[in-house]
């Protein structure tokens, strides 16, 4: 007979049973979905190009955000990471699948004279941001989410929200790109994914929601994520939302 719950993790890992139950913990049952995601580089996927988010160069180019320390979750091949570096950011971008982070080091080394300092982590990201050994500390000046937060289980919210209370700097910036409600994701009721276990291809949003969810952050601009042609140096699908929040500073 099992009685191990006795703190708020140890009910989130149990939750995590429930969508890998091939898997001890859901985080490894997720790093091998992703890493047979990225095994094949050549599928049409529009993310594989080595091109940052439209939202994410605008900020820059609008002067919303500046040079700072960086946090990429979920960076994938490391595409909006190295813009970042090139832009004056230090870096610091994390990923569960080994082959993505694989990916993402090679085209680092491609560009060879980016400005900036990424370094790249393999790993769970509010494991690896509760410790100061693993490199992975605040304060960071921006967290960016492309695309993470939507293959999120509704409970691991919790986790996300902790993790930007922890590293997020006062008056740092947290951007998000997620599953536009009506346009791509999910939109079942967050209850639905315990009573049918997976993620359903990842959950959509509302602007509400994201409003509601991120309610202790100051809003600077959620928006649609403007499509953009297959030759732009940009990445842009009309079925994002696209968000920029601040964290308030300390009083």
């Amino acid at each position: 007979m099992d009685r191990d719950i006795r703190t708020v993790e140890d009910v989130l890992r149990l939750l995590d049973g429930l969508f890998a139950l091939e898997a001890d913990r859901w985080t490894r049952g997720a790093a091998q979905w992703w890493d047979g995601f990225y095994a094949d580089r050549g599928r049409p996927v529009p993310f594989f190009a080595g091109k940052p988010d439209e939202n994410l160069v605008s900020y820059l180019d609008r002067g919303l955000i500046g040079p700072g320390r960086a946090l990429d979750l979920g960076c994938g091949p490391g595409r909006n990471a190295l813009h970042l570096a090139a832009r004056g950011f230090e870096v610091d971008a994390v990923d569960l699948s080994p082959a993505a982070v694989a990916w993402a080091e090679e085209r680092a080394r491609e560009a060879g004279d980016t400005p900036g300092a990424v370094r790249f982590h393999c790993g769970d990201a509010f494991a690896l941001t509760t410790g100061s050994a693993t490199g992975l500390c605040g304060p960071y000046d921006l967290v960016y989410d492309s695309g993470c937060f939507h293959h999120l289980p509704p409970h691991r919210r919790i986790s996300h929200l902790a993790l930007l209370e922890r590293v997020l700097a006062p008056g740092g910036h947290f951007a998000l790109t997620c599953f536009a409600a009506g346009r791509m994701g999910s939109e079942l009721p967050d209850a639905a994914f315990y009573r049918e276990p997976g993620l359903h291809g990842g959950l959509a949003y509302t602007p509400e929601s994201l409003r509601r969810i991120f309610s202790g952050l100051q809003e600077i601009e959620l928006r649609v994520m403007r499509p953009q042609p297959a030759d732009s140096p940009l990445f842009g699908e009309d079925f994002l939302w696209t968000a920029l929040f601040r964290r308030p500073d300390r009083r």
